[in-house]
Protein backbone atom coordinates (compact mmCIF):
# COMPACT_ATOMS: atom_id res chain seq x y z
CA UNK A 1 0.00 0.00 0.00
CA UNK A 2 2.89 2.33 0.80
CA UNK A 3 4.57 1.86 -2.97
CA UNK A 4 1.38 2.09 -4.54
CA UNK A 5 0.98 5.57 -2.43
CA UNK A 6 4.55 6.69 -3.42
CA UNK A 7 3.93 6.20 -6.79
CA UNK A 8 0.38 7.65 -6.67
CA UNK A 9 2.52 10.60 -5.64
CA UNK A 10 5.50 10.74 -7.75
CA UNK A 11 2.82 10.58 -10.84
CA UNK A 12 0.62 13.95 -9.31
CA UNK A 13 4.04 15.56 -9.03
CA UNK A 14 5.10 15.01 -12.38
CA UNK A 15 1.77 15.63 -13.91
CA UNK A 16 2.05 18.82 -11.83
CA UNK A 17 5.23 19.54 -13.18
CA UNK A 18 4.91 19.13 -16.71
CA UNK A 19 1.34 21.43 -16.36
CA UNK A 20 3.23 24.22 -14.88
CA UNK A 21 5.78 23.96 -18.06
CA UNK A 22 3.03 24.04 -20.29
CA UNK A 23 1.51 27.06 -18.69
CA UNK A 24 4.74 28.89 -18.20
CA UNK A 25 4.99 28.34 -22.21
CA UNK A 26 1.49 29.16 -22.81
CA UNK A 27 2.59 32.73 -20.96
CA UNK A 28 5.40 33.06 -22.35
CA UNK A 29 4.09 32.90 -26.02
CA UNK A 30 1.30 35.62 -25.12
CA UNK A 31 0.86 39.04 -26.17
CA UNK A 32 2.45 41.34 -24.05
CA UNK A 33 -0.85 43.54 -23.73
CA UNK A 34 -2.18 40.08 -21.87
CA UNK A 35 0.98 38.84 -20.21
CA UNK A 36 1.76 41.53 -18.19
CA UNK A 37 -1.89 42.04 -16.59
CA UNK A 38 -1.70 38.29 -15.49
CA UNK A 39 1.70 38.34 -14.79
CA UNK A 40 0.86 41.67 -12.35
CA UNK A 41 -2.43 39.40 -10.71
CA UNK A 42 -0.17 36.52 -10.55
CA UNK A 43 2.14 38.11 -8.15
CA UNK A 44 -0.01 40.19 -6.02
CA UNK A 45 -2.05 36.99 -5.30
CA UNK A 46 -0.47 34.08 -5.58
CA UNK A 47 3.26 34.79 -5.75
CA UNK A 48 2.43 37.90 -2.78
CA UNK A 49 3.58 35.54 0.41
CA UNK A 50 6.85 34.54 -1.82
CA UNK A 51 7.90 37.55 -2.36
CA UNK A 52 7.30 38.75 1.15
CA UNK A 53 9.07 35.90 2.32
CA UNK A 54 12.24 36.73 -0.06
CA UNK A 55 12.00 40.34 0.89
CA UNK A 56 12.00 39.33 4.75
CA UNK A 57 14.76 36.97 4.39
CA UNK A 58 16.79 40.47 2.57
CA UNK A 59 16.14 41.74 5.47
CA UNK A 60 17.17 39.56 7.92
CA UNK A 61 20.95 39.08 6.24
CA UNK A 62 20.98 42.43 6.37
CA UNK A 63 20.61 42.87 9.85
CA UNK A 64 22.52 39.86 10.48
CA UNK A 65 25.44 41.74 8.57
CA UNK A 66 24.62 44.90 10.26
CA UNK A 67 25.19 42.92 13.93
CA UNK A 68 28.31 41.61 12.81
CA UNK A 69 29.63 44.73 12.25
CA UNK A 70 28.39 46.25 16.04
CA UNK A 71 29.87 43.32 17.52
CA UNK A 72 33.46 44.07 15.71
CA UNK A 73 32.94 47.94 16.33
CA UNK A 74 32.10 47.08 20.05
CA UNK A 75 35.23 44.88 20.08
CA UNK A 76 37.83 46.97 19.12
CA UNK A 77 36.46 50.38 20.78
CA UNK A 78 37.07 47.61 24.27
CA UNK A 79 40.27 46.50 23.15
CA UNK A 80 40.69 50.48 22.54
CA UNK A 81 40.01 51.17 26.19
CA UNK A 82 41.88 48.50 27.81
CA UNK A 83 45.07 50.07 26.52
CA UNK A 84 44.09 53.68 27.10
CA UNK A 85 45.07 53.90 30.64
CA UNK A 86 48.31 52.43 29.71
CA UNK A 87 48.81 54.22 26.25
CA UNK A 88 47.75 57.81 28.40
CA UNK A 89 50.42 57.37 31.03
CA UNK A 90 53.44 56.61 28.12
CA UNK A 91 52.50 59.32 26.38
CA UNK A 92 52.76 61.50 29.64
CA UNK A 93 56.06 59.65 30.24
CA UNK A 94 57.39 60.39 26.77
CA UNK A 95 55.83 64.33 27.40
CA UNK A 96 58.29 64.56 30.25
CA UNK A 97 61.03 63.15 28.66
CA UNK A 98 61.29 65.53 26.35
CA UNK A 99 61.02 68.58 28.58
CA UNK A 100 63.75 67.06 30.55
CA UNK A 101 65.11 67.18 27.04
CA UNK A 102 64.23 70.71 26.03
CA UNK A 103 66.17 71.65 30.17
CA UNK A 104 69.58 69.81 29.82
CA UNK A 105 70.01 70.87 26.60
CA UNK A 106 72.82 69.40 26.10
CA UNK A 107 74.55 66.14 27.48
CA UNK A 108 72.50 63.52 27.30
CA UNK A 109 71.67 60.33 25.42
CA UNK A 110 68.02 59.27 24.93
CA UNK A 111 67.52 55.80 25.30
CA UNK A 112 64.90 52.48 25.35
CA UNK A 113 64.57 50.32 28.29
CA UNK A 114 64.88 47.05 26.08
CA UNK A 115 64.74 44.41 29.08
CA UNK A 116 66.54 43.43 32.58
CA UNK A 117 69.75 42.36 32.37
CA UNK A 118 68.79 38.91 33.07
CA UNK A 119 64.93 37.45 33.80
CA UNK A 120 65.29 37.28 37.16
CA UNK A 121 66.86 40.23 38.10
CA UNK A 122 64.78 42.98 38.62
CA UNK A 123 67.66 45.47 39.47
CA UNK A 124 69.15 46.00 36.38
CA UNK A 125 68.25 47.18 33.06
CA UNK A 126 69.74 46.66 29.52
CA UNK A 127 68.98 50.29 27.44
CA UNK A 128 69.57 50.98 23.91
CA UNK A 129 72.25 53.46 24.07
CA UNK A 130 75.90 52.68 23.80
CA UNK A 131 79.60 53.26 23.01
CA UNK A 132 78.66 54.70 19.52
CA UNK A 133 76.16 57.07 21.16
CA UNK A 134 79.04 58.44 23.58
CA UNK A 135 78.02 56.66 26.89
CA UNK A 136 80.90 55.95 29.24
CA UNK A 137 80.32 53.80 32.42
CA UNK A 138 79.15 55.33 35.81
CA UNK A 139 77.08 57.92 33.69
CA UNK A 140 73.58 58.60 35.80
CA UNK A 141 70.95 57.69 34.17
CA UNK A 142 67.52 59.69 34.70
CA UNK A 143 63.96 59.82 34.01
CA UNK A 144 61.70 63.21 34.43
CA UNK A 145 61.20 62.11 38.14
CA UNK A 146 64.69 61.37 39.10
CA UNK A 147 67.33 59.09 39.16
CA UNK A 148 66.96 55.66 37.84
CA UNK A 149 70.29 54.67 38.47
CA UNK A 150 74.22 54.15 37.13
CA UNK A 151 75.60 52.58 33.52
CA UNK A 152 78.15 49.97 35.04
CA UNK A 153 78.90 48.16 31.60
CA UNK A 154 78.91 49.89 27.80
CA UNK A 155 78.76 48.05 24.63
CA UNK A 156 78.87 49.47 21.40
CA UNK A 157 75.14 49.84 20.89
CA UNK A 158 73.58 48.94 24.27
CA UNK A 159 74.25 49.52 28.03
CA UNK A 160 73.70 47.95 31.72
CA UNK A 161 71.98 49.47 34.02
CA UNK A 162 72.48 49.02 37.70
CA UNK A 163 69.13 50.66 39.72
CA UNK A 164 69.02 52.36 42.93
CA UNK A 165 67.56 49.31 43.77
CA UNK A 166 70.66 46.94 43.33
CA UNK A 167 72.87 46.13 46.42
CA UNK A 168 75.74 47.74 45.67
CA UNK A 169 74.19 51.09 44.96
CA UNK A 170 74.92 54.38 46.74
CA UNK A 171 75.02 57.81 46.04
CA UNK A 172 75.52 60.78 48.02
CA UNK A 173 72.79 62.64 48.84
CA UNK A 174 71.35 66.14 50.70
CA UNK A 175 68.26 67.38 51.62
CA UNK A 176 66.78 69.79 48.88
CA UNK A 177 67.65 72.93 50.95
CA UNK A 178 71.33 71.55 51.88
CA UNK A 179 70.89 71.16 55.46
CA UNK A 180 72.02 67.91 56.38
CA UNK A 181 74.15 65.65 53.58
CA UNK A 182 74.44 61.74 53.83
CA UNK A 183 74.41 58.52 51.77
CA UNK A 184 71.43 57.01 50.32
CA UNK A 185 71.88 52.98 49.30
CA UNK A 186 69.03 50.07 49.20
CA UNK A 187 66.86 49.50 52.32
CA UNK A 188 66.94 45.74 51.67
CA UNK A 189 68.00 43.20 48.65
CA UNK A 190 64.91 41.00 49.00
CA UNK A 191 61.17 41.55 49.71
CA UNK A 192 59.19 44.89 49.34
CA UNK A 193 62.22 46.56 51.45
CA UNK A 194 64.27 46.51 48.24
CA UNK A 195 61.97 49.11 46.80
CA UNK A 196 62.91 51.71 49.52
CA UNK A 197 65.63 53.67 49.86
CA UNK A 198 67.74 54.40 53.57
CA UNK A 199 69.39 57.75 53.98
CA UNK A 200 72.00 57.15 56.07
CA UNK A 201 75.52 58.77 57.92
CA UNK A 202 72.75 62.00 59.27
CA UNK A 203 74.14 63.37 62.79
CA UNK A 204 72.17 62.32 65.62
CA UNK A 205 72.32 66.23 66.87
CA UNK A 206 70.20 66.99 63.34
CA UNK A 207 66.83 65.88 62.21
CA UNK A 208 65.08 65.42 58.94
CA UNK A 209 61.32 66.15 58.77
CA UNK A 210 59.15 63.67 57.16
CA UNK A 211 58.32 65.14 53.20
CA UNK A 212 62.11 66.16 52.99
CA UNK A 213 63.05 66.21 49.31
CA UNK A 214 66.61 63.80 49.25
CA UNK A 215 68.59 64.80 46.17
CA UNK A 216 72.02 64.32 45.16
CA UNK A 217 74.81 66.33 46.45
CA UNK A 218 77.74 66.17 43.91
CA UNK A 219 80.12 65.18 46.20
CA UNK A 220 82.35 62.12 44.52
CA UNK A 221 81.98 63.34 41.27
CA UNK A 222 80.18 60.62 40.14
CA UNK A 223 76.04 62.33 40.23
CA UNK A 224 75.41 65.16 39.47
CA UNK A 225 74.29 67.52 41.78
CA UNK A 226 70.40 68.23 42.69
CA UNK A 227 69.23 64.91 40.82
CA UNK A 228 65.95 63.62 42.85
CA UNK A 229 65.82 60.73 45.13
CA UNK A 230 63.31 60.82 46.71
CA UNK A 231 61.58 61.82 49.98
CA UNK A 232 61.36 61.05 53.38
CA UNK A 233 58.89 58.65 54.63
CA UNK A 234 60.32 57.79 57.78
CA UNK A 235 62.00 59.84 60.21
CA UNK A 236 64.39 58.52 62.56
CA UNK A 237 64.05 55.04 61.35
CA UNK A 238 67.03 53.79 63.02
CA UNK A 239 69.69 55.19 65.24
CA UNK A 240 73.05 53.91 65.85
CA UNK A 241 75.65 55.63 68.03
CA UNK A 242 75.59 59.21 66.80
CA UNK A 243 74.06 58.51 63.73
CA UNK A 244 70.23 58.52 62.32
CA UNK A 245 68.93 56.36 59.64
CA UNK A 246 65.80 57.96 57.58
CA UNK A 247 63.62 55.97 54.98
CA UNK A 248 63.11 57.45 51.63
CA UNK A 249 60.57 56.28 49.43
CA UNK A 250 62.22 56.61 45.63
CA UNK A 251 61.07 59.04 43.24
CA UNK A 252 61.42 56.72 40.30
CA UNK A 253 60.47 52.89 40.32
CA UNK A 254 62.49 51.06 38.11
CA UNK A 255 59.55 49.04 36.39
CA UNK A 256 57.58 52.28 35.44
CA UNK A 257 60.63 53.15 33.25
CA UNK A 258 60.61 52.86 29.40
CA UNK A 259 62.90 55.72 28.62
CA UNK A 260 65.55 57.12 29.90
CA UNK A 261 68.39 59.99 29.49
CA UNK A 262 71.64 59.07 29.81
CA UNK A 263 74.16 62.15 31.40
CA UNK A 264 76.79 62.11 29.53
CA UNK A 265 78.84 65.36 30.26
CA UNK A 266 78.04 69.23 29.55
CA UNK A 267 75.61 70.98 31.85
CA UNK A 268 74.84 67.71 33.14
CA UNK A 269 78.42 66.89 34.12
CA UNK A 270 78.78 65.78 37.29
CA UNK A 271 79.91 69.62 37.86
CA UNK A 272 76.73 70.80 37.28
CA UNK A 273 73.91 71.79 39.22
CA UNK A 274 70.52 70.32 38.10
CA UNK A 275 67.99 71.35 40.72
CA UNK A 276 66.59 73.85 38.40
CA UNK A 277 66.65 71.28 35.31
CA UNK A 278 64.52 68.88 38.27
CA UNK A 279 62.07 71.32 39.34
CA UNK A 280 63.73 71.92 42.64
CA UNK A 281 65.13 75.57 42.04
CA UNK A 282 68.43 76.85 43.76
CA UNK A 283 67.82 76.38 47.15
CA UNK A 284 70.48 76.13 49.82
CA UNK A 285 74.40 76.26 49.04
Amino acid sequence: MALGADRYASRADTLVFIGCMLLSIAAMSLPDRWRDPLAKGLRQTVLAPFLWLQQQTGLLAASLSSYDGVVAQRDSAALAATFLPELRAENTRLRGLLGLGARLGSGYVPAEVLHEALPTNPLTLIVSAGRRQGVKPLAAVVSPEGLVGIVSTVDAQTSVVVTWAHPEFRASAMAADGSVYGIVAPHGTEGPKVWLLELRGIPYRQSVALGTSILTSGLGGVFPRGIPLGSVVDSAAAEEGWERTYLVRPAVHPSAVSHVMILTGGRSGAAGDLRAVFGRGEQGP
